[in-house]
């Protein structure tokens, strides 16, 4: 007998396990199921396990909007937030309803049964269904399976490791290597002080630079709330600090991107001293927060340059060779091991097939409603985080937007909701970002349109207002009944 839940949640990640607190919380009548393809929860922070793994920004924000965080470190290493996941699923009694190993293949809607028909395959290849009448993707945007691997030239001629950070080797040991890693985005600047703590050198190879910003680790102001104030309202005014934060200097870098790029190669220069080259490793091409800003925590990078342990390299590749890396330049950088922090293999819908009533549907093709919809796709919310914050922020909100949602059709004897999207909208990429792994895949993603609600806005303040407040039932979305589409039907007959 197939197995029928009123919500199926994709994903036991930090997403995916805030989604079903969410469920619990705001839909307690509607049973659920949590479906993982992998075999443990924690998502991004279970997968990745390369040295000093951390959050790239402020836990009060990455977590949870009803969790409160309360460690001592804003920034925080990946065993820490996997515990937190962990904690929070315990707390809220989410663990028994999580199924391992069960990936979605497939899902195909039936109008007149108003649910989705899922294929599961299970960890031996099992296949089997699953039905859902609503749908909380929490999948994550990446391939799980394999990063970002360009080719090099010359691979197979190196004669050390070459090592991925989204698979590294379990209690690999990197003392006294000489080491290059490819790369200078978030994974880059978080391996190499890592791994010049114990490696001979570390030399980060870049074909141009990243903007980075220097910030403790701690929140002094968090710490002096936790110590006068109950824990909940000493967390919710530091998140809600940071989160203006955040916004502030994000909209500073739109106003006035020079004046922001002047700033941060400033600090850049307190670190390195007036002699470091900073025009030529630290100054990108492109304004402050077109791609996401690098976080340093307490400038551990720059520490690691000033001790001699770590170098920043700007240049292209020619070639691997045996004993390194040629460059363009005609320059060799010595290596016993290359680390490729290449980036990831960016994924639509957990790379499952859509199907509406037996026709296959490209999503590339859809708009996204409030970029967590799309068009045509019923009964489906999928959890797509900011690029310019904290991903949680949005997806508490995204998840909350969901339960909101089936509560309206619970209450009013709905059971089928469709983003339409109007004609002559004006397409535009699914979001207005301008990093490599988003500009590989910016034809197979949704597109976003011109106007509201058809718009990814990547702004809380506006998402808090339209997810959270505006009316359900608006001109995007429409509503309907498949047992009145049959009473109706009868009626004819």
């Amino acid at each position: 007998m197939t197995e029928h839940f009123n919500t199926i949640i994709i994903g036991a990640g930090l997403s995916g396990i805030g989604a079903a607190c969410h469920h619990r919380r705001e839909c307690p009548d509607r049973n659920f199921v949590v479906l993982e393809a992998r075999g443990q929860m924690g998502g991004t922070w279970d997968l990745f396990r390369y040295p000093g793994i951390r959050s790239d920004s402020d836990m009060h924000t990455l977590g949870y909007d009803f969790k409160p965080w309360t460690d001592g470190k804003a920034i925080a290493d990946g065993p820490a937030i996997l515990d937190y996941i962990k904690e929070t699923a315990a707390e809220f009694g989410i663990e028994n309803h999580i199924r391992y190993d069960q990936k979605v293949t497939a899902m195909d809607w039936k109008s007149e049964e108003a649910c989705w028909h899922l294929t599961l395959t299970s960890a031996n290849s099992e296949t089997f269904l699953m039905k859902a009448n609503f749908i909380i993707s929490a999948a994550g945007y990446y391939n799980y399976d394999e990063g970002h691997n360009p080719h090099f030239e010359g691979r197979d001629d190196f004669g050390g490791d070459i090592i991925h950070p989204q698979h590294w080797p379990e209690n690999y040991d990197v003392s006294g290597k000489t080491i290059v890693v490819i790369g200078s985005g978030a994974t880059a600047v978080t391996l190499v002080p890592n791994l010049a703590e114990t490696a001979q050198h570390v030399t980060m190879l870049q074909r141009s630079p990243t903007w980075i910003a220097s910030r403790p680790d701690t929140d002094k102001v968090a710490d002096i709330f936790r110590k006068i104030l109950p824990e909940k309202l000493a967390y919710k005014l530091t998140r809600a600090k940071n989160i203006a934060y955040t916004r502030f200097i994000y909209n500073s870098a739109q106003k006035k991107p020079k004046k922001m790029g002047d700033y941060l190669l400033k600090q850049i220069r307190k670190e390195l001293g007036p002699n470091y080259n900073v025009e030529k490793h630290f100054t990108p091409s492109y304004n402050p927060w077109d791609q996401r800003l690098c976080l340093v925590p307490n400038g551990d990078l720059f520490q690691a340059m000033k001790a001699g342990k770590a170098a920043v390299v700007t240049d292209h590749i020619d070639r691997f060779v045996e004993g390194g890396i040629l460059l363009k330049s005609g320059r060799t950088l010595p290596a016993d091991m290359i680390v490729t922090a290449t980036g990831l293999k960016v994924v639509v819908g957990g790379q499952a097939e859509i199907s509406v009533d037996g026709e296959v549907k490209n999503l590339a093709d859809s708009f996204g409603y409030y970029g967590l919809m799309f068009s045509d796709i019923p009964n489906m919310v999928s959890i797509f985080g900011y690029t310019n914050a904290s991903w949680t922020m949005r997806a508490d909100l995204i998840s909350r937007f969901g339960c909101r949602l089936m509560n309206h059709m619970d209450a009013t004897g709905l059971d089928t909701v469709t983003p339409r999207a109007p004609e002559g909208l004006t397409a535009r990429p699914f979001v207005d970002f301008e990093a490599g792994y988003i500009m590989r895949v910016v034809e197979q993603l949704p597109k976003q349109g011109d106007r509201d609600p058809w718009q990814n806005r990547q702004d809380y303040k506006f998402d808090k207002v339209a997810l959270m407040k505006s009316a359900i039932e608006n001109e995007g979305l429409v509503f309907s009944s498949s047992k009145k589409h049959v009473s109706a039907l009868e009626s004819v007959a």
